[in-house]
């Protein structure tokens, strides 16, 4: 039997585990050992990426990350570099330094931006490498509309919109995607649905005038994404940690 040391115990985030339960780092990997049972049961991860001018504490972001931790998911929601105004050089980038040995327990959820974000970083990674999947909500990758005509944002709007994407990598790395809309988003119109679908193969999901699902719209929570991944990762909706 391969050695487990060197390993540190550690308390789950919030989450409550039976007497034979205990959670440790082994390397890189992260789990709950059974030692009644003498299985691994690995920690799933969700890395939550805001978008253009938002922070990682903002909308329905701390709603859905303690829905998660409460189900025994880990949550990474990082703080992008220069969100006021956000350059694909620092994002990707930045999302590499943050994404440790991602695998099919790997899994994202990015708002707008972030969506573009993640698809970008997804083109980086090795022929190997999959990921369990992302849920998409409110992204682009046609356009966006109504933006300030200010030079500099409309820069940012050209680098983002008009530089290549290879799809077809990108979704080599995506095991699963659902991709959620609002009929009335100022941001994103509905024609983007038919990129995430064709090019992607997302799943896709249409709410009705929910503005561009934030919290202009007063989005503090947002149960479809909630829903959309407990599905995506075979978890079953009102199960709470590992028990």
């Amino acid at each position: 039997m391969k050695s487990m040391a060197p390993y540190q115990f550690q308390e789950v985030n919030s989450v409550t585990l039976r007497s034979n339960f205990f959670y440790l780092i082994l390397g890189s990997n992260r789990g709950i050992i059974d030692l009644l049972g003498s299985k691994m049961i690995i920690m799933k991860k969700v890395y939550m990426i805001h978008g253009w001018d938002e922070t990682s504490d903002e909308n329905w972001f701390p709603w859905l990350r303690r829905e998660l931790e409460s189900k025994g998911f880990e949550v990474i929601a990082p703080q992008m570099p220069d969100a006021d105004l956000p350059r694909i050089e620092k994002w990707v980038p930045a999302l590499k330094n943050i994404v440790k040995d991602p695998d099919e327990n790997t899994y994202f959820v990015g708002h707008s931006m972030g969506c573009q974000a993640i698809i970008r970083y997804l083109e980086t990674l090795p022929s190997e490498t999959r990921i369990g999947g992302a849920v998409f909500v409110a992204g682009f990758l046609r356009h966006i509309t109504n933006l300030e005509q200010e030079s500099d944002v409309l820069d940012v709007d050209r680098e983002w919109t008009e530089t290549p994407i290879d799809f077809a990598k990108a979704r080599s790395h995506l095991s699963k995607s659902v991709a959620i809309f609002s009929t009335n988003d100022p941001c994103v119109s509905l024609d983007n649905r038919e990129d995430f679908q064709q090019k992607l193969g997302s799943e896709i999901i249409t709410l009705q005038n929910k503005d561009h699902l934030d919290a202009d719209d007063n989005a503090f929570k947002f149960p479809e994404a909630l829903k959309a991944v407990l599905k995506m990762t075979g978890e079953v909706e009102g199960r709470r940690g590992f028990c």
